[in-house]
């Protein structure tokens, strides 16, 4: 069996998986994008051209390459159409080359309104959620009254289930956040028209994805967020509407989890997390500053400010043992250049008591103090290093302290944004 490899986020997000999908694919027949919605934004560098993906996998760039959205995706109409204009501006055959999968719930303009109206009236204790109407959509989807995009086939049931949908959602918006009511007619119109554009790419992702790697052809299974953001796994409640460990990818895409044999997991080589919740790690002080500075620390969907830290190793070897993660990838490390010291948290202080497992509970996470390990720096730059016996001799040692620790090969290192920016270790067989 061909080795079928799934990428996820070891931390909270914002990784450099984008990047690292596209230079993987170089050898690949295609990529699925298994969860989350146009909440995440995947930022390529080709060529010094920066490309910007929310819903399209990050495969597109390559012309030989076929993309999937799966039904674990929730998906916008309206930004799935613009991110396709966009990017047919440079290449004609991106429709040619992406399908959607026919049970993807539909977000719509009524979920964005109650997104925004309860981060409003939560005020101190808002989540910290983009405001894209994600949350409400997987929450109709569990409900069981979400719209599919197999529903645009038909109009009847389409302004029945919207009829239906609105009864319910009409009644919150006006009689809890006093807000506009929502016409179920004009939002029917809108509808139909941007699903001319999208019924072409319609199919059935599950049959397709699953024939094709039965007949031995290589998939990349493409996540959005990281683990720590995972609706059962990461820190609740701050976090996001679905599951972004490895184990989704089956219930997103609709593949035997037999089929799946490899878990590629991205790190920074420091942390960050966009919006609330604990960070154990969190660095408010010019250090902080400084590495947001470097990294261009600010979200490529929402353009916020990312909270920048040391690199938490107590939380990365728990997305380590959530996802099986069997191959690490570093990213950013170039952006530590020039640091006199490097500091990473080996375990955390709680209350008196040293522990090394990540805590299930938020109010214990707040509490936890990091216990940290340091590590001279190094002066010289990493940024464009193809090739690990180049690198300074401290970052060197740094990648070896932290796979000694983590017990996971780094196979790959990022030095930069762009795609050749890239090093390659331990004869990784990955294509």
């Amino acid at each position: 069996m061909a080795d079928n490899w799934v990428v996820v986020g070891s931390q909270w997000g914002d990784e450099g998986k984008g990047k690292i999908v596209d230079w993987l694919t170089e050898g690949l027949d295609g990529v699925v994008r298994f969860q989350g919605g146009h909440n995440a934004g995947h930022t390529l560098v080709i060529s010094g051209q920066k490309t910007i993906l929310h819903l399209v996998p990050s495969g597109i760039l390559r012309k030989n390459v076929e993309c999937y959205i799966g039904n674990g995706v929730v998906l916008s109409p309206e930004a799935l159409v613009q991110e396709i204009n966009i990017l047919e501006r440079s290449d004609s055959s991106v429709t040619e080359r992406l399908k959607v999968s026919s049970i993807c719930p539909i977000i719509m303009p009524y979920h964005i309104a109650l997104d925004n109206a309860r981060e409003g009236s939560n005020g101190v204790k808002k989540i910290g959620t983009t405001g894209r109407g994600i949350g409400p959509a997987y929450e109709d989807k569990v409900a069981r009254r979400a719209i599919r995009i197999h529903d645009l086939f038909t109009e009847s049931l389409l302004k029945q289930k919207l009829e239906s949908a609105l009864d319910f959602h009409n009644f919150v918006l006006k009689n809890y956040f006093r807000l506009e009511q929502f016409s179920a007619t004009k939002l029917f119109d809108q509808t139909m028209f941007l699903a001319e554009k999208i019924k072409p790419l319609v199919d059935d992702v599950s049959k397709l994805v699953s024939e094709k790697m039965a007949e031995g052809k290589k998939f990349l299974f493409e996540g959005a967020q990281g683990t720590l953001l995972d609706i059962d796994h990461g820190t609740y409640p701050y976090v996001t509407s679905s599951n972004c460990v490895a184990g989704a990818v089956s219930a997103g895409v609709g593949v035997s989890p037999l089929l799946i044999n490899k878990v590629l997991g991205i790190s920074k080589a420091y942390c960050t997390r966009v919006g609330l919740g604990p960070f154990p790690t969190e660095l408010e002080n010019n250090t902080g500053k400084m590495i947001a500075q470097k990294g261009h620390e600010f979200g490529a969907t929402t353009g916020r400010a990312r909270r920048c830290g040391w690199l938490d190793l107590v939380a990365l070897k728990k997305s380590i043992r959530l996802n099986g993660i069997t191959n690490l990838c570093l990213t950013k490390i170039d952006v530590l250049d020039g640091m006199d010291e490097l500091s990473f948290c080996t375990s955390y202080d709680f209350n008196g008591e040293e522990i090394s497992d990540f805590p299930i509970d938020e109010g214990v996470i707040s509490s936890c103090k990091p216990i940290f390990e340091q590590l001279p720096g190094w002066s010289k730059s990493t940024r464009g290093i193809t090739k690990f016996d180049e690198l300074p001799i401290n970052a060197k040692k740094y990648v070896e302290r932290l796979e000694e620790i983590c017990e996971v090969p780094i196979d790959i290192i990022s030095t930069g944004p762009d795609r050749k920016d890239t090093i390659i270790r331990n004869s990784l067989e990955i294509l």
